[in-house]
């Protein structure tokens, strides 16, 4: 069963309380994601670290309920 994009959004927001987080459905079909997170908690983390603490956000969702996401991660400017 596919994610809804406020799911994704929701999960990550919960981890990451000061993430501005904006999904966008690559497909149309629920099942293809990409993300842009953008969070001071990633300043001096290595990007495979960020995107670490984003797919554990998602409570092991992934290549599940959520087949793909496009991940980018930022620190805020």
């Amino acid at each position: 069963m596919p994610m809804d994009a406020g799911a994704i959004e929701g999960m990550i927001r919960t981890a990451l309380p000061d993430a501005v987080v904006e999904i966008t459905d690559l497909a149309g079909d629920g099942d293809h994601y990409a993300a842009r997170v953008v969070s001071e908690a990633f300043r001096g983390l290595p990007r495979v670290r960020q995107h670490q603490m984003v797919y554990a956000a998602l409570g092991g969702r992934m290549g599940g309920e959520l087949h793909a996401l496009q991940l980018t991660t930022e620190v805020p400017a």
